[in-house]
């Protein structure tokens, strides 16, 4: 195999597709944001922290800002045409509280979306600015998930069905087919190697 530099291209698309929620001036905004990522691994007591990082210009960063909360909804495929939608039309010029069904959870600012699959609240407990976004670092206050799309009380991915969205070639994709566990596939190649 023969590699190519191609230039600083980020090389880790795609990526999964979200749409944050926050509260502008006491209506729900959303905003699709694919830039979003774990912070870390937690087990038990320890916090587990998620970061979406968008750009300061954007109506959504106003209400994470004032309430320091936010919700990450995770879309499924049949909600590709909405999911798009709320990512490019501003809530600056678009009133776009009443595009979705919203729920209510632990956190007063962070509506989340019934039509989502997955959701979850953050209380924000850190925010950097990285070049000219803003990450915000939420603490996971909590997550919800649909009874159809759980597996022995795990989320399913497959029934998710989420979208994933690549930067590099401007496109959605869905998920493949699962090929493997980890912490497992490479066992007989550690038993081999040592």
């Amino acid at each position: 195999m023969t590699h190519h530099a191609i230039g600083t291209v980020n090389g880790l698309y795609p990526s999964l597709t979200t749409i944050v929620g926050s509260v502008v001036d006491g209506r729900p905004n959303w905003m699709t944001v694919a830039h979003v990522g774990i912070m870390n691994h937690a087990i038990g007591e320890v916090p587990q922290y998620l970061g979406i990082s968008v750009h300061p210009s954007h109506l959504t960063n106003v209400g994470i800002r004032e309430h320091g909360q936010f919700s990450i909804n995770v879309p499924s495929r049949s909600m590709l045409e909405v999911t798009d939608y709320v990512g490019i039309v501003s809530g600056k010029s678009t009133d776009k509280s009443g595009v979705f069904e919203v729920f209510q959870g632990v956190l007063e600012f962070a509506p989340m979306i019934v039509e989502c699959p997955l959701t979850m609240e953050c209380r924000v407990r850190q925010t950097v600015m990285v070049g000219e976004h803003e990450l915000f670092i939420g603490e996971l206050v909590q997550t919800y998930a649909c009874q159809d799309c759980l597996t022995d009380g795990k989320v399913d991915l497959r029934k998710v069905d989420p979208l994933l969205f690549d930067f590099t070639r401007i496109l959605y994709w869905s998920l493949g087919e699962v090929v493997g566990k980890p912490w497992n596939a490479g066992k007989a190649l550690k038993k081999d190697r040592g």
